[in-house]
């Protein structure tokens, strides 16, 4: 995941007692240059944009005032200041609530408390919009949510991470295709967004950082939560999952518990309603090495769900280095 740290860059650094003369004599010499930070100790004390110090100074006493004085008289003591790690969205959104006085300066970085550089809005614009177009590029069409590429970006991020708690969760919807054949693709389509729509309620809109949600395609979908606890997502999801359900179908099909229809063999039979199904792998017991072992264990989890006849999610657990699935299966 791109932060702004990677995109940040150095710019000239005065101390506190700085004459704004000099300061001025720096912009003189570097016509590109927009803005000057005050450091003190290595850390950021205040920023000096060209236009507002050009602005305070051609007052009617400003030059008299402030030129043989120090830059602190100057400069904007409450700068935007962000994290090398923070998420560019992240930066983004804090960059645009600002005064519009404020909306072109320089966003300031900082790692481990001591200055690292600073990020011009015109460069944080560019690369946010690069990001938004690849977004695009790997998103879903149907439901929006990130595709294939996006959803091994993620994974990985994970992996590679080692320390960091994560609960993925691997969903998808059985006897859809039947369901599919009966009802139309519309109302299939309608169904996958609607399942699409209870993730992001429960999992990204849950207010915890680094939550994730995402499509691999037709039926089946993918979560994490930063975090081991899992069951209370599961739950609701499954429980709204249940509610909502019973709004596409027919009265009759509904009270049958059934449709009458081709299975997948082309043989004529009574379908069970479509049911939501969550595989659950954690973290907790064990640290996966590969994309491919976490997928595989939720691949064969999914399948042990399948044998439910309601909605369900199984937790896969992995204490030592034989699998051991817990047995923690919970049905609507």
């Amino acid at each position: 995941m791109l932060t702004i740290g990677d995109i940040s860059e150095k710019v000239p650094v005065v101390s506190l007692t700085t004459k704004s003369a000099e300061v001025n004599l720096l912009f003189e010499v570097n016509p590109d240059l927009e803005g000057i930070l005050v450091v003190e100790d290595d850390k950021p004390a205040g920023l000096v944009m060209k236009s507002q110090f050009y602005r305070k100074i051609s007052t009617k006493y400003g030059f008299d005032l402030f030129m043989g004085r120090p830059i602190n008289l100057v400069m904007d003591t409450n700068p935007l200041i962000v994290e090398f790690f923070d998420p560019i969205t992240l930066v983004s959104s804090k960059a645009m609530a600002r005064s519009q006085k404020n909306l072109y300066d320089y966003v300031v970085v900082i790692q481990n408390e001591r200055l690292h550089g600073i990020v011009s809005i015109k460069n944080l614009l560019i690369k946010l919009a690069e990001i938004q177009v690849n977004q695009a590029m790997y998103t879903n069409p149907l439901s929006g949510l990130p595709g294939n590429v996006l959803i091994e970006e993620k994974m990985l991020e994970y992996i590679q991470n080692g320390t960091k708690p994560f609960s993925l969760l691997y969903l998808d919807l059985d006897h859809f295709k039947e369901y599919n054949d009966t009802y139309g693709f519309k109302k299939g389509d309608l169904l996958i967004k609607e399942v699409s729509n209870l993730l992001s309620k429960y999992v990204l809109l849950n207010n915890l950082e680094d939550s994730f949600v995402g499509h691999i395609g037709g039926d089946d979908f993918v979560a994490i939560l930063p975090n081991h606890n899992f069951e209370p997502t599961c739950q609701a999801i499954m429980h709204e999952f249940r509610n909502r359900i019973k709004e596409y179908y027919d009265d009759n099909d509904w009270k049958n518990k059934y449709v009458f229809t081709k299975d997948r063999n082309g043989n004529f039979g009574n379908i069970p309603l479509v049911t939501l199904s969550i595989a659950v792998v954690t973290n907790e017991h064990h640290t996966y090495k590969s994309i491919d072992e976490i997928s595989k264990i939720a691949s064969d989890v999914k399948k042990q769900c399948k044998l439910y006849d309601d909605s369900c999610y199984i937790h896969f657990e992995n204490k030592d280095s034989n699998l051991i699935e817990q047995t923690n299966c919970s049905c609507t």
